[in-house]
């Protein structure tokens, strides 16, 4: 379990990645995909943030650098951190 994660239940393993302090953007952060919704924690401030809804049948997270890369069941995209937007691959 990823320390300090309380502030969201119920979380899915495979549709949460932590961001790495130095990585770029939303280092320190942990992004997770709830019930369709990529959602941004910050646990110095616990603090959620939500980042995109809609999300339909996600099965995988991972972030590098400043973009988090989704796979969902019909289509792969990424959501570029810096400027809150999505990116169909």
């Amino acid at each position: 379990m990823i320390h300090g994660f309380n502030q969201i239940n119920d979380f899915d393993e495979s549709l949460t990645c932590e961001g790495i302090i130095g990585d770029g953007c939303g280092g320190g952060r942990i992004f997770t995909i709830q019930n369709g919704t990529l959602k941004a924690y910050d646990p110095q401030s616990e603090e959620v943030v939500v980042l995109l809804e809609g999300i339909v049948g996600a099965k995988s997270i991972s972030k590098k650098a400043c973009t988090l890369f989704i796979e969902c069941e019909d289509e792969k995209f990424e959501f570029d951190l810096p400027t809150l937007s999505k990116i169909v691959k």
